[in-house]
């Protein structure tokens, strides 16, 4: 097995973020470079039409932000726990996959690591970004399976 010194690790913050860095360390070599990576897909192209725009909300981008705030804290966390330098924390912006392939190609990296559940039938026709991930990498892409039955 090939032993990676350039890696992305892609999360979702929930507890299952830490199965797949487990799994990343696993395959990295000794120095190896580990980038952790978060990407939130704008508000408004996620919940358009189902927040509704009141007194009380002021605007999607406020939401947004203090969402943003949180997100950077538990990905902080993350990388404390795993050990992984501030510097190599990064919260992107836009489509997870698109995003992903981008910064894989800006940073050379040798390895995508990726959660997957393993999608059946409706949810696999209509696809995960694992899936999206895996197809349009110009790298070793490694999916880490999630078991949800318990």
């Amino acid at each position: 097995m090939a032993i990676y010194q350039n890696m992305l690790v892609a999360v979702d913050l929930s507890s299952e973020s830490d199965i797949v860095l487990k799994k990343a360390q696993m395959v990295s070599g000794p120095g190896a470079e580990i980038h952790l990576v978060y990407v939130q897909e704008p508000m408004d192209n996620v919940y358009v039409g189902i927040v509704p725009q009141s007194a009380s909300f002021n605007s999607l981008g406020d939401l947004e932000a203090q969402l943003g705030e949180e997100l950077k804290q538990k990905l902080t966390s993350l990388g404390e726990k795993y050990a992984i330098p501030p510097e190599n924390l990064h919260i992107l912006n836009g489509s997870p996959a698109h995003e992903i392939h981008r910064f894989a190609t800006e940073r050379n990296i040798q390895l995508i690591v990726i959660g997957t559940h393993g999608q059946k039938g409706l949810q696999l026709l209509l696809g995960s970004t694992a899936n999206a991930v895996l197809h349009g990498a110009g790298c070793d892409v490694l999916a880490v399976r999630i078991n949800t039955s318990g």
